[in-house]
């Protein structure tokens, strides 16, 4: 029985990871779990999965948790996630937190050398040197990436070898807003950008997509996880979402990984690497039903964060730390109504343009330019 720590188990991933468990027959087990605010989602999924340690982001959900559960091992805020991170008894620890807040626990346990399950991209985004100098140094971590792209990248470069790839092409659904133009998102709400049409996920990420920054984040990810230049990565708009993405061999040969919008499926991958298990909670993808799989280019006059996030990356160092932060800040702005969409790009811009890059290999640093990049857009634009 593999033990598995889940760092954001209420959120999207995170539920679905719980489902992932609780059908495996017993291959899987809980031992820690994680929540930010919502604590009384946290305390069902203790009832039912009874792990050994917890940790949750409010102090009302830390004093919740140990009212009803006082022998629990229960800590709480970052340093809580860093705890959970470093557990020696897991196998695998899946980090499935929303934005920066994951750099530390990742790092907590690479240092265990342990398996990381990642589906917080903006830990490679914004960590990304300094995570793979820590690769290197502990040899027996490894990470194996949750999102559905990466993890279909990662999948299709099992067909041949390193030095053979040409290039990597990511897939995006195109966001709840493809073929719309910059006059039709001028006074888009947030209730029309938070309907996605293929993906049930969490409000940061379903927005990230509707501004296509989530395929600039996954770029720059691609970039750091693949190490494969700027230069070998594409990213082409397949809006039914069934090819995660696709690798080129040097022969031109194209390797895919096809399935059903279902994040399930990549999650428990994760956790058993190599091996394939069947799960009763997957849903088999039926070819016949499919009218047709179609391809086109991101409009990138309309839908900025694409081409923002290959400069960031391209330039490096800092940048990528702050092309992810000022997105989260201006993520939150708009979901708090204080400001348009279109705006989002604007405070990207800008951040980018004041920024004066610096070398990323240690968290001091990374935390630094992030606090700073964060108080900055809320001083400016909040």
């Amino acid at each position: 029985m593999k033990m598995i720590t889940i760092l954001g188990s209420t959120g999207s991933i995170g539920r679905n990871a719980l489902e992932v468990i609780r059908n495996s027959k017993g291959k899987f087990k809980v031992l820690a779990m994680s929540a930010h605010r919502n604590h009384e989602l946290l305390l069902e999924q203790i009832e039912e999965f009874s792990p050994k340690y917890v940790s949750v982001g409010t102090e009302k959900g830390f004093e919740a948790i140990r009212e009803r559960y006082p022998d629990l091992l229960t800590y709480r805020g970052e340093e809580g996630l860093k705890i959970l991170g470093g557990l020696e008894e897991a196998d695998t620890v899946l980090t499935a937190v929303s934005g920066a807040v994951g750099i530390e626990a990742t790092i907590e346990a690479i240092k265990k050398e342990k398996r990381i399950a990642l589906a917080n991209k903006e830990t490679m985004v914004a960590a990304g040197d300094l995570i793979n100098k820590l690769l290197e140094e502990y040899r027996k971590a490894e990470i194996i990436p949750v999102d559905s792209e990466h993890s279909a990248i990662f999948q299709s470069m099992l067909g041949g070898r390193k030095e053979e790839l040409k290039k990597v092409i990511i897939t995006a659904s195109g966001g709840t807003f493809r073929g719309k133009s910059i006059e039709d998102l001028k006074n888009v709400t947030v209730e029309e950008a938070l309907k996605h049409p293929n993906w049930s996920m969490g409000k940061k990420i379903t927005i990230d997509s509707s501004t296509l920054v989530n395929k600039g984040l996954e770029v720059i990810e691609a970039h750091q996880l693949f190490k494969v230049p700027y230069e070998s990565i594409e990213v082409l708009v397949h809006p039914q979402s069934i090819i995660h993405s696709m690798v080129e061999f040097r022969d031109t040969t194209v390797m895919a990984q096809l399935g059903a919008p279902d994040m399930k499926v990549p999650i428990q991958y994760a956790f058993t690497y190599p091996e394939r298990e069947a799960n009763s909670c997957f849903g088999s993808l039926d070819l016949e039903k499919m009218a047709q799989l179609t391809f086109e280019k991101p409009d990138h006059e309309v839908f900025k964060g694409i081409e923002y996030a290959f400069e960031a990356g391209k330039i490096g160092k800092s940048m990528p730390t702050v092309f992810n932060a000022a997105n989260e800040v201006a993520v939150e702005l708009f979901l708090e109504g204080k400001i348009k969409f279109l705006e989002i790009y604007n405070i990207l811009r800008k951040a980018m343009d004041r920024h004066i890059p610096v070398e990323t290999l240690n968290f001091d640093t990374i935390k630094k330019v992030d606090v700073e990049t964060r108080n900055w857009v809320m001083a400016n634009f909040a």
